[in-house]
């Protein structure tokens, strides 16, 4: 059992059997009361968001799930296939509710980190920086930069992301998975 001051953001929980995700939290002490907190959680199974405010009196369980490195192979038809890193006899699948946003920066031969319950995920947390190959890229037109001097670009796994004019297609960008924000060029197009 944990204490509903100890809930941070990114925590998995158990409530009602359920596994849920804590989304946002704020602590608040109104006036004459007892301070509460309040919170956003995220269903892993649905992907449901739901409000909830936590008091002294809550009982808050933590799953007994275990951290697992998986590789990611490929996708098909909304079925992402995973594998344990070094067995390549350790296939199997996860669905796109898992994957959620991330799925649009998930390439293959990447490492992720699983969160599983039971022997299967619930949670798949990509690398916070990823490096990925611009597939396409507007020119940039002088004149441009009266706008702010952003343009839109896709990567090679086909998201769009808001990069600055001097990205070119061929480009190798890194961005941040967690925003979907492009945080710098590691190598210039040839």
């Amino acid at each position: 059992m944990i204490s509903y001051t100890e809930l941070k953001k990114g925590m998995i929980i158990l409530w009602n059997n359920e596994a849920y995700e804590v989304v946002d939290i704020a602590f608040v002490r109104m006036q004459q009361r007892k301070a509460v907190v309040q919170s956003k959680i995220k269903q892993l199974k649905t992907g449901k968001v739901v409000d909830k405010t936590w008091q002294a009196s809550d009982n808050i369980e933590e799953p007994d799930f275990e951290k697992k490195d998986i590789l990611f192979l490929y996708t098909n038809k909304g079925e992402y296939w995973f594998q344990i890193p070094g067995d390549p006899k350790s296939r199997f699948m996860v669905s796109e509710d898992v994957i959620g946003s991330a799925a649009k920066y998930l390439k293959p031969n990447t490492t992720v980190n699983a969160f599983m319950l039971e022997g299967n995920p619930i949670k798949i947390n990509l690398p916070v920086k990823m490096d990925f190959e611009v597939t396409e890229a507007p020119p940039a037109l002088k004149g441009n930069t009266a706008q702010g001097g952003d343009k839109s670009a896709t990567i090679e796994t086909g998201a769009k992301v808001t990069v600055p004019l001097f990205i070119n297609e061929g480009d190798i960008i890194r961005i941040n998975t967690e925003t979907g924000s492009y945080y710098e060029r590691v190598e210039k197009s040839k």
